[in-house]
């Protein structure tokens, strides 16, 4: 086992604002690129896994192996493991855990997944190691993070380019890295990976279904989600600042051609 490392500070938190939108992910939406790796016996540990939308697509996909979701967030893994009994999912189990310092044997799982989560880190190395040591020799290493300042929009709004400059600070003053995707291939490097396979997709929001959704998500974060109180704590932006870019948010969500990209970098590494 690893040496206990300090908790990283989570710019998200776990406002009820940034678990809606984390549990619409599911495996098709968000996984893709594992999908033709979990096979029927394929054990899984899904490090990170939120509310567990993700794990119990994957646990479906796997059966009859068992698939662990793993979380540091008590509350969290309490609703993923409703979720799991509300789908009927039955080889899926959730329980709390560090990232840095996973509480399994060596070279136990035949995958090991982590979804928009080195970017919180502030030792993404030190994790994707801990996740190797966990995967049996030759086993799958899968990650998938966005990349912020890939990020981009259409028509150009004001308050959302100050939305992502505060975004920047805030990440960056937990000592956390939100352009995670372009980095993922080097990271994986730095920790011991010598088989790399990279990739990309995107998450579009280009409707007007996607946009109401995008707009309504992050006007409420940028309120009310850790976001919010960060920026203030940290001397960021104050509420008058915070309100306007919601307002933005909401403007840009009510446009009939808005468009907005979030690219995600992926890496599938083999232990």
């Amino acid at each position: 086992m690893n040496e206990q490392k300090p908790e990283d500070v989570y710019t998200h938190g776990h406002h009820e604002s940034v678990v809606r939108a984390h549990a619409s992910r599911t495996a098709e939406n968000s996984a893709a690129f594992v999908i033709p790796h979990l096979t029927a016996g394929t054990s899984v540990l899904d490090v990170g896994c939120g509310p567990g939308s993700i794990t119990c697509d994957f646990a479906e996909l796997v059966a009859p192996a068992k698939v662990v979701g793993l979380d540091r967030s008590a509350e969290i893994v309490a609703q993923a493991a409703t979720l799991a009994d509300e789908r009927g999912v039955e080889n899926v189990e959730f329980v709390t855990g560090n990232i840095y310092d996973l509480d399994f044997e060596d070279e136990t799982f035949d995958l090991v997944h982590a979804h928009q989560v080195l970017q919180h880190l502030t030792d993404p190395v030190a994790a994707l190691r801990e996740m190797r040591r966990v995967a049996k020799p030759g086993a799958i290493v899968a990650v998938r993070d966005a990349d912020f300042h890939g990020m981009s929009w259409y028509p150009e709004v004001r308050e959302l380019d100050d939305w992502m400059e505060l975004y920047q600070k805030i990440a960056r003053r937990n000592g956390a890295e939100p352009d995670a995707g372009r980095r993922l291939v080097s990271w994986a490097q730095q920790a011991g990976f010598t088989d790399v396979a990279p990739s990309s997709s995107n998450w579009l929001y280009a409707t007007a279904q996607q946009r109401r959704w995008q707009s309504r998500v992050w006007s409420e974060r940028v309120l009310h989600s850790a976001f919010a109180e960060q920026a203030l704590e940290y001397g960021l932006a104050n509420e008058a600042d915070l309100a306007r870019i919601a307002a933005g948010w909401h403007r840009w969500g009510s446009t009939d051609d808005g468009f907005f990209l979030i690219p995600n970098g992926e890496v599938i590494a083999r232990a």
